[in-house]
């Protein structure tokens, strides 16, 4: 039987809830809450195959693993945080976790969305400062149907496709920016640019790469209507951040909604922390308790496809 070593399963077992008995029906797995580089050497000492989630394995550490590791999986969908050449060069196959969080993250992009049009975070913190004049006046933010205005979706993979499906439900009109087209009723394909221009919501939900990060700067912001709002439930780096700030700051953009940033975790002396026009989660996106369990069913099923000699979700040859 294979061994398993998962090496940071806290990540997604941070409240005790998930359930990994699936997985030793067919490897055995050891489990640990987390592990600090020098662990990581010794943990994966006589192992077949390496879990991780989101935790950094360098070329340098990769390169030091022993021979016994054929498999990194990453137990997510993002993989930016493996050295992928490293691996390859010894030999060692990486797979990903696609489409476990489809349904969390598509719902929490139109959550955001729902919120920006009717100021709720904002009515919120009003009430936190003992400010009753939504109340006692006329309403004092900003508050619009979402019905007839334009989403622009940057990446048209499986949550990028459910939260397209959900917008036109809800009666928008819906652009798409994506490296390939695809057939969907209802919805033109465009350029960044012109997705940026005509858009009153634009979503991220393509994956971080070298050619992904940055994508959205100041030149791309200053596209952006001034009344529009962007969400990224995707990766904090494929948005410039201190030029996200200084659009926001300059009211280039009606405002954010990120459940993602550049520096995890978060630094709370950003200020992004402090801005009235933005709403800020921790990453949140994948972290319902359904979503995570899903994620070890189908980690379960990667090793499992693995140890029969048919790897599926490979990211690498």
């Amino acid at each position: 039987m294979k061994n398993t070593v998962f090496l940071n399963s806290r990540k997604i077992n941070f409240d005790d809830r998930i359930d990994f008995s699936i997985l030793n029906e067919f490897t055995k797995v050891t489990l640990y809450d987390g592990s600090t580089e020098d662990e990581i050497l010794e943990r994966v000492k006589n192992q077949n195959i390496v879990v991780t989630k989101e935790l950094p394995l360098s070329r340098d550490l990769i390169d030091r693993f022993p021979p016994s590791v054929e498999l990194i999986c990453e137990a997510g969908t993002g993989y930016n945080n493996i050295d992928i050449e490293a691996a390859g060069k010894k030999d060692i196959t990486v797979c990903n976790v696609p489409g476990y969080s489809t349904n969390a993250v598509a719902q929490l992009t139109i959550t955001f969305m729902l919120n920006l049009c009717s100021s709720l975070a904002l009515q919120q913190v009003m009430l936190t400062q003992r400010d009753f004049s939504n109340f006692t006046r006329d309403l004092q933010v900003p508050h619009f149907e979402i019905k007839g205005k334009t989403l622009g979706v940057i990446g048209a993979g499986a949550i990028g496709q459910r939260v397209i499906k959900t917008a036109l439900e809800l009666g928008m009109k819906v652009l798409v920016y994506n490296r390939s087209i695809k057939p969907i009723d209802n919805v033109k394909f465009v350029a960044l640019h012109e997705l940026l221009r005509k858009s009153d919501f634009v979503t991220i939900h393509c994956p971080l790469t070298k050619d992904t990060k940055y994508l959205i700067d100041k030149d791309k912001l200053k596209l952006m209507k001034p009344t529009s709002f962007i969400i990224n439930t995707a990766r904090g780096s494929i948005i410039n951040e201190t030029d996200l700030i200084k659009a926001l700051q300059n009211k280039t953009i009606a405002g954010a909604a990120l459940d993602v940033q550049e520096q995890e975790p978060f630094d709370v002396k950003n200020p992004l922390f402090s801005m009235k026009n933005v709403i800020l989660t921790p990453h949140i996106g994948c972290k319902c308790v359904e979503t995570r369990q899903r994620l070890v069913e189908l980690l379960g099923n990667n090793i499992k496809a693995f140890i029969e000699k048919n790897p599926i979700n490979t990211v690498n040859s």
